[in-house]
């Protein structure tokens, strides 16, 4: 299958908490999360983050498109969802509009129920998860559309699990500011019908990233090891970084790719939970 330079637009700004080299068997052991205090979450109802999203086509970096992120409170439950489109001056070239939904709940932050409705090129699928966490067992739904005639196929996990847009949430309320470069952070994920163990790695902190029309933040840095595939190589070396202060956000995702390289900028932000106070200038 060829590599289309979009189908990564979803991936990215999905996969980019997501290391792709196996953990050993001692660190899957310990994947199972402990119980989160709603409380000390890094975000809040009405929480809203928009990021651009750049391909570097021919030694030139393309504003391609934006992806959206919101969270909202639903009694036991966060609800989280996340829109990405390209813009109408990229589609001459390809033309995406997806959209993942996930409620988690409120005490763990794993999922109870997820969905994707992906709309890329000729490329399409509607899906929906239900997360038994307790008994292990995931229900999958799928078919080409929303709408269309639905596919059910039963899964049995190993751990507790996240979607994708979880996991980003799930991670983005551990404070790693206080640990040394080099701790990693394990967890996992169930996407496309299997069970993916994996683990994030702190690599330290960055007094005055920039971050390009948005100006320069005090961050901490991430560099996780993608699930290689059609969008990313076996040596892609992604790159993160999160404002250093009790928001925990992400301000910039660059990363090599198999047909070039993307980056994901931090454009606008409300209705964060706590002062903004990473922004140095």
């Amino acid at each position: 299958m060829t590599t289309k330079p979009m189908l990564l637009f979803s991936t990215l700004f999905l996969l980019m908490f997501q290391p792709g080299v196996p953990p050993q068997p001692e660190v899957a052991e310990k994947l199972a999360p402990a119980p989160v205090q709603s409380g000390n979450v890094s975000f809040q109802n009405g929480e809203k983050l928009t990021y651009k999203i750049y391909y570097n086509l021919n030694f030139i970096w393309v504003p391609a498109g934006e992806v959206v992120f919101t969270v909202g409170d639903e009694n036991t439950q966060f609800h989280y969802n996340a829109k990405g489109r390209t813009y109408s001056s990229y589609e001459w070239f390809f033309t995406v509009k997806d959209e993942y939904d996930s409620w988690v709940d409120k005490n763990t932050l794993l999922p109870n129920y997820s969905e994707r409705n992906v709309d890329e090129g000729k490329y399409h699928i509607f899906e929906k998860i239900s997360f038994n966490q307790s008994s292990k067992k995931m229900t999958v739904w799928r078919a080409e559309k929303r709408g269309m005639a639905e596919t059910k196929t039963e899964h049995d996990v190993k751990s507790s699990v996240h979607d994708v847009l979880s996991s980003l949430y799930y991670l983005l309320t551990i404070d790693l500011g206080s640990q040394q470069s080099g701790y990693t952070v394990p967890f996992s994920v169930f996407m496309d019908k299997e069970e993916f163990p994996l683990k994030m790695r702190y690599q330290g902190k960055d007094a005055r990233k920039k971050v390009h029309g948005m100006g320069r933040y005090k961050a901490l840095k991430f560099q996780p090891q993608v699930i290689a595939g059609n969008v990313f190589n076996d040596d892609a070396k992604m790159t993160v970084w999160v404002s250093d202060d009790q928001n925990r956000i992400p301000v910039l995702i660059e990363s090599p790719v198999s047909v070039g390289s993307v980056k994901m900028v931090l454009k606008e932000y409300w209705g964060l939970k706590y002062p903004f106070e990473a922004k140095v200038d």
